[in-house]
């Protein structure tokens, strides 16, 4: 098939689509860490294509992913647009403990139900860490829909459940851009939290 098209390196076999979404998605990371508004077209192209590679290896948790990353975009593209401050660009915040728990439970509870679920269709051969990667993601990019600065520390957790899932599936590519993501999203997390603490600062500030 088409998505089956790819190069060797170093002995491992990398399709085109995995190539080309993966480092689409690497400057996603790089657009958002800036607030620029072009994170959610290039979004919206990386997640059609990762869609056939996780579909291709069976893991249904991240294939839907890609679907639901793709809606959420539509959504973040559309917020951000709404919120876009003429001197500081996209507003951002930190969340409060309260929205912290929430973001926590949803987390455990969301991946324990969406684990079981596809355990029970059989839709990946992995359905624990699966489900993990599917809830953190979707978490990661509602609150960074909402502009909060913990975003990027959902995604810490992402990436660490992703790299040993990519490499067990033979997404050597994959799992490398993993680790090159832990680092942009550090590199995110003290911009955001950087940016946020001058428009509060800005907020309380008299005129």
């Amino acid at each position: 098939m088409w998505y089956e098209l790819g190069l060797t390196i170093f002995g491992q076999k990398i399709a085109y689509t995995e190539l080309v979404g993966q480092v689409l998605a690497l400057a996603v990371v790089f657009l958002a860490q800036r607030r620029s508004l072009l994170t959610w077209p290039v979004q919206l192209v990386s997640v059609a294509l990762l869609f056939t590679v996780y579909l291709s290896a069976h893991l249904g948790g991240l294939a839907t992913r890609q679907v639901v990353v793709g809606a959420i975009a539509v959504y973040g593209w559309y917020a951000w647009v709404r919120r876009r401050d003429p001197v500081f660009g996209v507003v951002v915040r930190k969340g409060s403990w309260r929205e912290r728990l929430v973001v926590a439970g949803v987390f455990v509870a969301g991946t324990v139900a969406f684990a079981l679920v596809l355990d029970r269709l059989d839709a990946s051969w992995a359905p624990w860490p699966d489900a993990a990667i599917f809830v953190g993601t979707i978490l990661a990019f509602t609150l960074q829909g909402l502009g909060l600065v913990e975003f990027w520390l959902v995604w810490l957790v992402v990436d660490f459940v992703g790299v040993p899932l990519q490499i067990q599936s033979g997404l050597y590519f994959s799992a490398f851009v993993y680790v090159i993501f832990a680092g942009l999203v550090v590199h995110g997390f003290i911009d955001w939290n950087r940016t946020a603490r001058r428009l509060t600062q800005a907020a309380k500030s008299p005129l």
